[in-house]
């Protein structure tokens, strides 16, 4: 019985990814959302669904695996050229904000990148006004919001900074400098969550090296 339930867990767990997926890949729905309503679609609405069970919703890893097949499946024609797109604008804007320590995370870098997804940007500074002002008086027109602490919830919220870089969006959050210590270190299993300019040089190297065209 145990097994039973084990395994309908995990094949429920499976679907959900992968409607969450299609929604991230297709609409471009952050991953919350997408896990929320894919669970919906999977589960349906009956009173006896079985959204008690432990861990039946899936993780962003296994969502993220998810959008990463859909990819090669339905959008290899398109994505790689997409991402390398987006890297290298996310390189010019790196480079511009050099001297605020520029980090990129998020599905530009994790190599996921679609047509609906946008640049993310870390930025580190004595003060998040230096940055504020930094990019006014370059004329950038900014959308301010705030984000979550790269390092939890126990954190206070950043300020974020948005904004339009040839016509792709970009969203800086706004550290302290103490912040930077350890952003760069890899988790337990090696994934890396973000990576500096020489980094984001390697990666769009290898692309060209693997052959991949950039986009127009």
């Amino acid at each position: 019985m145990t097994n039973d339930a084990f395994d309908d867990s995990a094949q429920l767990r499976l679907e959900i990814a992968a409607a969450a997926a299609r929604l991230v890949a297709q609409d471009g729905a952050d991953y919350g959302s997408a896990k929320r309503k894919a669970a919906r679609q999977v589960l349906g609405d009956a009173p006896n669904r079985p959204t008690n069970r432990p861990n039946i919703l899936p993780d962003n890893e296994m969502i993220e695996e998810q959008v990463r097949q859909y990819n090669a499946l339905f959008l290899a024609d398109s994505q790689p050229a997409r991402l390398f797109q987006l890297r290298t604008i996310a390189l010019q804007v790196m480079e511009a904000l050099q001297q605020f320590h520029p980090l990129l995370s998020g599905p530009v870098l994790n190599g996921t990148a679609g047509p609906h997804d946008e640049i993310y940007l870390q930025l580190f500074a004595e003060s998040a006004k230096e940055i504020h002002i930094f990019l006014l008086n370059k004329n950038v027109v900014l959308d301010m919001s705030e984000s979550p602490h790269f390092k939890g919830a126990r954190y206070d919220a950043v300020e974020t900074a948005s904004f339009l870089w040839k016509n792709e969006g970009v969203h800086v959050a706004m550290y302290e400098l103490d912040d930077m210590r350890g952003a760069l270190k890899a988790k337990a299993d090696g994934k890396v969550l973000r990576t500096d300019i020489a980094g984001l040089r390697s990666l769009l190297a290898a692309s060209l090296a693997d052959g991949v065209p950039a986009a127009d």
